[in-house]
């Protein structure tokens, strides 16, 4: 994903960080979907950055399914409180690294798409 080129075109810039801030957005899997969905043929640093948040917020879904089962054994409260928190936190370093057109890789991200 590093061979894509960087883009400067503000419009793109303004989709790429709307797809890493989409679970701040309240729009979580959706807003990232539609984007990939929608500039797979367009734009690659748009679609390169969208199916990266996508990848990441499934991954995000499934790890917290993974918990709710441990939540019975105490262990899994903490672990849902450090997720959701990952997830604003590494949601935000996307959006900042991104600013500038590149490309951000999510650490622990399942690649689905």
């Amino acid at each position: 994903m590093n061979d894509i080129v960087p883009t400067t075109n503000p419009n793109e810039r303004l989709l790429i960080a709307a797809s890493h801030l989409s679970v701040l957005l309240g729009a979580g899997l959706l807003l990232p979907l539609i984007v990939y969905l929608v500039q797979t043929d367009r734009s690659g640093p748009v679609a390169s950055n969208a199916r990266e948040a996508l990848n990441f917020h499934i991954s995000v879904y499934l790890y917290s399914l993974f918990c709710v089962p441990l939540v019975v054994v105490i262990v899994g409260a903490p672990l849902l409180a450090a997720i959701v928190i990952a997830t604003f936190v590494l949601a935000i370093v996307a959006a900042i690294r991104t600013a500038d057109g590149g490309t951000y890789r999510y650490p622990l991200t399942l690649r689905l798409v």
